[in-house]
């Protein structure tokens, strides 16, 4: 969440103070790198960028005095092993001044976020946390699922810890408070109720079963339960219960039955007794062997609305309270923190970063370290969940590692590989072609770097050359922006879902490229199409090889293969449903939706508009003599 008119808010300095010498670390070169920025620096509030000969960003720091703090990196022999080797590579710095030490902290965050440091902790997540929208732009208001920017006017719930916890929510508010979740497109194209009204979730305002006034009482219902007042709710649906069985209507009884039903089940279907506590994000840390988990759960209204686990990335050698501060520092770029927010530890700079949640959130927010009663237990809940997902975590990583030595004594690389691709394509007859690459490392899959190519020029159903423009515009582009292979955007190892066909192809490119020392693979289906589990492993010399059925190396490259699967086939049938419903007129240039309207109406189908004659474009309505022939003309030379 950016603070309004935040680069109003800031300056940066426009020159650079920069050193001269080689990329080669050397503590005298970087000391006096910093030393010039000291020259000019000021004692007042900001952020710094610590740069290397290239550029690029080593770590982003805020100082409530900018020339103290950075005063402080000078005097080498106070500063850790990790502090060194950074500014043995530091060749220039960049300096923000902010008005106070809260704006440096939010502009710390969004600068971290923005450069990705090696040397700052940093808050790994791939994806951004749902909420629940209940929206207020039409007179009926519709429930719904939402990520990202809240544009759209209504009232947001959340966040929720996933994707799930979310859909449980929404499942209940259908049963519970029959409100809508269809677009308005649909809503306004009904003339009969939608299967959702026959199983009782949705009361088809859109035919008319309900009155608007009774729609928007459910809305308010809705509104007093996600807003923590389930008992309220509750209380009134069992009194409207027991005046529709007094008056002998029985159906309508038997719906509230249905409804409470529903809500009791959600009461009790809380594996967190939150009552109480209102509004509260709590976060509990553990610390083994170098690694650390941040478990944080999510109360809203007395309600759990899930929990989610978190291992920020560049710990070592960093204080568990600095890492907690960063992590916090970061998580709250983007999410609205609740009114009160708990953690396990008392925090150095506990003020700065609850008026920093607080600007963010527009009112006061309270961060403390609870002592005792539901508050305690809540923690020291949160605190073994930390400790049994870290031991998870550690676990796990202890597999990969062994894995990833299997996978590199497999298939002759040198050491365990740090990236792997695995590529696939996706089509129907040559339609809606589509490329996927899926990458994984020692932590698992890296979702943030998975990439789509929508195929352009390769031959319809030809899959060969599929693959050969896929690799094509990866590699060339990854030649093109890291011809030194510093970014780490660089496979070790690359699997292709495919055999000897898929393999050469791909061959062919990085040839072509000059690229000779990445290693390629190919897993195709065995004699018997994969039903024995034993796929045929393709090599670049000629080799094929079968792994035993059990052996765990087999799972794994399996569980490669089937994660590529998965997000073309996903992606593709997104595409494939999007070119249902384009129009061939959508790709006329000067025809917008209005004028596509009336050709519609005129003509029928688009089909009758491609086939029309100059003259019978001439007459539809709103259509000038010019923009038949523009028409007449895209679809003949077509």
């Amino acid at each position: 969440m950016s603070v309004p008119n935040a680069p109003d808010r800031f300056n940066e300095d426009k020159s650079t103070y920069a050193v001269r010498g080689t990329d080669v670390p050397d503590l005298e070169t970087g000391v006096a790198a910093i030393r010039n920025v000291l020259r000019t620096l000021p004692v007042r509030p900001g952020v710094y960028r610590m740069q290397d000969a290239r550029g690029d960003v080593l770590y982003v720091g805020k100082a409530k005095a900018l020339k103290n703090r950075v005063t402080n990196y000078t005097q080498i022999e106070r500063l850790s092993k990790r502090l060194q080797r950074m500014v043995a590579q530091t060749r220039s710095m960049t300096i923000v001044t902010t008005n106070n030490e809260a704006e440096a902290l939010l502009l710390e965050a969004q600068l971290i976020k923005r450069y990705r440091p090696p040397y700052n902790v940093l808050l790994r997540d791939d994806k951004s946390f749902p909420f629940i929208l209940l929206r207020a732009d039409h007179e009926y208001p519709r429930v719904q699922k939402h990520r990202g920017a809240r544009k759209i006017k209504g009232d947001y719930y959340g966040p929720f810890a996933s994707a799930g916890s979310v859909n449980t929510t929404l499942n209940a508010l259908q049963k519970l408070f029959l409100l809508r979740s269809c677009t308005d497109t649909f809503f306004k194209t009904r003339d009969r109720p939608c299967l959702l009204y026959q199983i009782k979730r949705c009361s088809a305002p859109c035919v008319g079963r309900i009155e608007q006034d009774a729609y928007l009482e459910l809305v308010a219902d809705a509104k007093a339960f996600l807003g923590g007042k389930s008992t309220e709710v509750q209380a009134k649906l069992g009194a409207q219960m027991q005046v529709a069985a007094e008056a002998m209507d029985f159906e309508l009884a038997t719906i509230l039955r249905d409804r409470l039903r529903a809500l009791t089940f959600i009461q009790g279907s809380q594996a967190i007794n939150a009552e109480g506590v209102g509004d509260a994000d709590i976060f509990a840390m553990a610390c083994k062997q170098g690694v650390i988990g941040i478990q944080a759960f999510f109360i809203r209204g007395g309600q759990n609305w899930g929990h989610r686990s978190f291992f920020p990335a560049h710990t070592a050698d960093v204080p568990e309270d600095e890492v907690l501060t960063s992590f916090l520092t970061q998580f709250y770029e983007e999410v609205p923190p609740a009114k009160t927010v708990f953690v396990d530890r008392e925090l150095p700079e506990a003020e700065l970063l609850a008026e920093v949640m607080a600007a963010q959130a527009g009112r006061k927010v309270d961060l403390s370290v609870p002592q005792r009663g539901t508050r305690r237990r809540l923690l020291d809940q949160a605190k073994r969940n930390a400790e049994e997902a870290l031991d998870r975590r550690l676990a796990e990583s202890t597999t990969q590692a062994k894995l990833l030595r299997e996978v590199a004594d497999l298939f002759g690389l040198g050491e365990p590989p740090d990236r792997i691709e695995v590529y696939d394509n996706s089509h129907i007859q040559g339609t809606a072609a589509l490329g996927a690459m899926v990458v994984a490392g020692p932590e698992g899959f890296r979702k943030g770097q998975y990439r789509k190519f929508n195929i352009k020029q390769a031959a319809t159903n030809d899959d060969f050359a599929m693959m050969r423009e896929v690799f094509q515009r990866r590699f060339a582009r990854a030649q093109n922006e890291d011809p030194d292979r510093d970014g780490g955007d660089w496979p070790d190892l690359v699997l292709i879902d495919g055999g000897k066909g898929q393999l050469n192809a791909a061959r062919e490119v990085l040839e072509d490229l000059g690229i000779e020392d990445v290693c390629l693979v190919g897993i195709a289906k065995g004699p018997h199409h994969g039903r024995d589990g034993r796929e045929v492993f393709h090599m670049l010399d000629g080799r094929e090889f079968q792994l035993p059925v059990n052996a765990p190396v087999l799972f794994y490259l399996q569980r490669l293969r089937d994660e590529v699967h998965r997000f073309v086939i996903g992606a593709h049938r997104a595409k494939r449903s999007k070119a249902i419903v384009t129009s061939p007129l959508d790709e006329v240039p000067g025809i917008g939706p209005a004028r596509k309207k009336a050709l519609l109406m005129h003509f029928g189908t688009a089909r009758a508009v491609r086939g029309a004659s100059l003259e019978d474009l001439q007459k539809a309505p709103g259509v000038s003599k010019a923009m038949a022939q523009s028409l007449y003309d895209f679809f003949h030379t077509k």
